[in-house]
């Protein structure tokens, strides 16, 4: 899920250039609030007691990062982020998750723009996830939450919430069909100018997708989005995709706000 924050390369120099900049930059310019799968450099530790599974991991990079800083050579153990996650599963149809991350966001080249006295450790990203699933027969459901906070220089405290919900239902055993319901909420900031402002225009999106599986190793998707004002009041965004890649259990292809 993406949120309008800078790129962790240089820091905004003013509320209002971090709340308007998006509409002038391209999106690859600003941080997400989880860049996806993570292959950040570091150790992690993972294992499973009864119930419940847990995971700890400490790694050279935040969960906004891109690929370019997950390397030791462009980014070392300086300033690292610490995550981790607690699992609890009560019967086969139900499993539950916690987890929680913290670290600094910004990149090295960022540090002689900060405020004097500053470094990159003093800005960090936090973020709280919860997921929740459930399996019942030809029924499955998945959600995740995600609260964030950014400490934004020159700004103060930048705050997200994010979620999804997914329905998934096989009609047969070669059809099968899901929906999935994406938003995200931002909070007000001072604008500097005596004023709140929201950061970034609240997001809603919806997914449907069905899928027919052709072979053991093939399947045919088929998916439509739909987000309300993507960009600009009265742009909304319909999107068809198509595919046929390989088989998957999920039946939505990558998607992120």
């Amino acid at each position: 899920m993406k949120c309008d924050c800078h790129s962790g390369q240089v820091c905004p120099y003013s509320p209002l250039y971090f709340i308007y900049a998006p509409y002038f930059q391209g999106k690859y310019a600003f941080n997400p609030v989880i860049w996806g799968p993570d292959y950040a450099s570091g150790v992690s530790v993972s294992g499973r007691l009864g119930r419940f599974d847990y995971a700890v991991e400490m790694k050279n990079a935040s969960l906004s990062s891109r690929p370019e800083s997950w390397y030791i050579t462009e980014n070392g153990f300086e300033n690292p982020t610490f995550s981790s996650r607690v699992g609890f599963r009560p019967n086969e149809a139900w499993n539950f998750g916690f987890s929680g991350s913290e670290g600094p966001y910004f990149r090295r080249e960022a540090e002689s723009s900060l405020p004097p006295g500053r470094d990159i450790s003093d800005y960090r990203e936090f973020v709280l996830g919860q997921d929740i699933s459930f399996a019942w027969h030809h029924l499955q459901l998945w959600a995740e939450f995600y609260e964030a906070r950014f400490e934004v220089p020159n700004v103060g405290d930048a705050d997200t919430f994010a979620y999804y919900v997914e329905a998934k239902y096989k009609f047969t055993p070669q059809l099968f069909g899901a929906v999935r319901w994406n938003q995200q909420l931002f909070n007000k900031i001072n604008s500097g100018y005596g004023g709140k402002d929201r950061w970034s225009p609240d997001l809603g999106r919806i997914d449907v997708a069905v899928t027919y599986r052709l072979t053991t190793h093939a399947q045919l998707k088929l998916q439509y989005s739909f987000q309300h004002e993507t960009t600009a009041p009265g742009e909304d965004n319909h999107c068809w995709l198509h595919s046929l890649p390989s088989a998957s259990n999920d039946p939505m292809l990558p998607i992120s706000l």
